[in-house]
This record gives C-alpha cells, sequence and structure tokens, in this order.
C-alpha cells in the first residue's frame, strides 16, 4: 500500500497534497484499492467553493458510486480533464496522474486536522 508523506489524508479516504496557497485533491491507494476498477469520475463543481466535508464529484467504479469529499475548504480551480479519456490512472498512479481537482484553500489552517502518513496507516489497519 503506497502511502505517501508528502500529502495529509482524510477519514473519508481523500489525499491533500498543499503547494502555496493551492492543492491537489484525489483519492488514497487504499480507496482505488478498495473501489476496484474506476470507470469514471464526474466533477460539476468548478468555480464553486465546497465546505470542508462536503461533496465535490462522484467516482464511478464497475462495482459501485461513490461520493468524493472535500478534506478542507477550497474553491475547485480545476479539474484534471485527463481523467475523461482514462480514469483508470487513478487506479494505477493515485498520488500523481490521478489526482481528481485543484483548490485553493480557504483556510489552510484546516490541514492541520488531517492525518499524515503514519496516523493514515494506523487508520487502515496496517
Amino acid at each position: 500500500m503506497n502511502i505517501p508523506a508528502n500529502v495529509k489524508y482524510s477519514d473519508d479516504h481523500e489525499w491533500l497534497r498543499i503547494e502555496g496557497d493551492q492543492a491537489y485533491v484525489g483519492i488514497t491507494d487504499y480507496a482505488q484499492h478498495e473501489l476496484g476498477d474506476i470507470v469514471f469520475v464526474d466533477v460539476d463543481t468548478v468555480g464553486e467553493t465546497i465546505e470542508k466535508n462536503g461533496v465535490f464529484g462522484t467516482i464511478e467504479a464497475v462495482k459501485t458510486v461513490s461520493d468524493l469529499m472535500m478534506p478542507v475548504t477550497g474553491e475547485i480551480l480545476e479539474f484534471n480533464e485527463a481523467l475523461e479519456d482514462n480514469a483508470a490512472a487513478i487506479n494505477s498512479d493515485p498520488y500523481g496522474e490521478g489526482w481528481i481537482i485543484k483548490i485553493r484553500l480557504a483556510n489552510p489552517s484546516e490541514a492541520d486536522a488531517l492525518k499524515d502518513a503514519d496516523a493514515y496507516s494506523k487508520f487502515i489497519g496496517l
């Protein structure tokens, strides 16, 4: 299980990689493994500010559809359009090519409440 130290983790299995006042958001390696083969991602909230724990989109796997939850409050600046043609990038590279959205942080201190890699490992039972 890949759990990089350079990102923060939510209880909903989203990750957050902060770069200045912006951040990338995706789902964790654990989450993509549990979902199975990802076939579609729907994010129609670009340009909107979504509150922490609010739904910013959905992710569809062969056997289920799940809500995507914001790990922190932020304005959605961009959707990773490469996922329209290759949603499976989330399965093969969840922390790289499989990022889902780019946001502008509304309150950077909210990230302090997220888990680091060690805490997330314990959270998922590793």
